[in-house]
């Protein structure tokens, strides 16, 4: 049985969502599943923006062929050329020959990479725009949103935005199709998949600006209609590396419980000293995804770290890979390091953390050998107060 929802008179929703799915890109954690959206257009032509994953395959084609009817298919657009979006193109032109391919030039070539068959394609470039009767659809280049063949399209009629990857969101959809909008989510999904970006995703969003746009459909997560100006905002902030919050992240490793018991009484002090945004992690057990997206939104974050085979312990030197290949800036640091007998993953961390762009450490390396002192809270306190003040400001 068929499942498309109507979201305008012409506009059909035929995507589906995956809730059986555990990671997500094999690397990022789903526990509410992932929507793949596509949608048709029904006009004097009609217009397939994007297919779906593989694993939707019978759904998406039900869909797809009631919401058709009697009607051919004239155009699949495709924004962005991964397999999540893009797995059934090969298929959907095996069952509809007649369609003509909306593309970037970059996209066709990852087209032919992916794919073995033959296609007519329509190369579009930016500001070109494609008549279907009703509707003028105008086409924006997006590169590096987050791979460089990517395009969203405006629709100049409804004033709807195909946004391809922006503004997207983990989850699927239950349901309601509109303005479920979970922050959280849409965080973690920006600042892993996208993050790195941040010039690029400003790029756009300045194009964007010059749209009037009353609707934006994602290929993932909910359509948005009353949290565009929340969304562009998030978006804004995120792709400049600013802080959303000013508070503290706290991530650590720890063997056997001599850096955990630095961090937990750091924390507390913070908080007898008035601090209310405080988030910890113990990264052997935290999912790395969420704890980057909570990077992305603090303004301070305190790194903890046992030495381990004279290195940075293997859960932090992930998380500290994370920062540095998504780009993160503009953050104040604070580090800690502990070594029974060679206490030197506190420089290790500050060197690679140097390489991002508006890091300020806020102290000289916190150094403990096997377990806090009583002697060394003095200079734990001094720590403290400098993350305290420098909140402040």
């Amino acid at each position: 049985m068929h499942n498309i929802r109507n979201i305008t008179d012409d506009l059909i929703y035929i995507g589906c969502s995956d809730r059986k799915l555990a990671l997500f890109e094999s690397a990022y954690k789903v526990p509410d599943g992932v929507s793949y959206n596509s949608y048709l257009l029904k006009d004097e032509k009609t217009v397939l923006f994007d297919t779906v994953d593989k694993s939707c395959d019978v759904q998406f084609f039900k869909n797809l062929k009631a919401a058709l009817g009697e009607n051919k298919l004239d155009y699949l657009v495709i924004h962005h050329m991964e397999p999540d979006h893009a797995a059934l193109i090969e298929d959907v032109i095996e069952k509809y020959p007649e369609t003509k391919i909306v593309c970037t030039a970059k996209a066709e070539q990852m087209i032919k990479q992916f794919f073995d068959f033959d296609f007519n394609a329509l190369i579009v470039k930016e500001g070109d725009t494609l008549n279907t009767g009703k509707h003028e659809l105008q086409f924006v280049l997006a590169p590096m949103v987050h791979w460089p063949e990517v395009m969203v399209t405006y629709d100049k009629t409804t004033k709807t935005l195909f946004s391809a990857d922006a503004f997207g969101s983990f989850g699927a959809i239950s349901g309601n199709l509109y303005d479920n909008l979970n922050i959280d989510e849409a965080r973690r999904y920006y600042t892993n998949i996208v993050g790195k970006y941040g010039m690029q995703v400003q790029m756009l969003l300045k194009k964007a600006a010059a749209l009037d746009i009353e609707m934006i459909c994602p290929l993932h997560g909910t359509i948005l209609k009353n949290d565009i100006k929340l969304a562009f905002e998030k978006y804004n902030k995120w792709s400049l590396y600013e802080p959303e919050e000013k508070g503290v992240l706290i991530a650590y490793s720890s063997v056997y419980g001599g850096t955990e018991n630095v961090l937990e009484i750091l924390a507390g002090k913070l908080a007898d000293k008035g601090v209310k945004s405080i988030k910890m992690f113990n990264m052997s057990y935290a999912d790395s995804s969420i704890v980057l997206a909570e990077a992305f939104k603090y303004s301070h974050i305190v790194m903890g770290s046992t030495t381990y085979n004279t290195g940075v312990f293997e859960s932090m030197h992930v998380f500290l890979h994370q920062i540095i290949s998504h780009n993160l800036q503009n953050r104040k640091f604070v580090l800690i390091e502990n070594g029974s007998w060679a206490a030197t993953c506190g420089g290790q961390m500050r060197a690679e953390l140097e390489k991002l762009k508006g890091t300020e450490f806020l102290n000289d390396i916190f150094c403990i050998k096997s377990t806090l002192k009583e002697e060394q809270i003095t200079e734990l306190d001094n720590v403290v107060n400098t993350i305290v003040n420098s909140l402040k400001v």
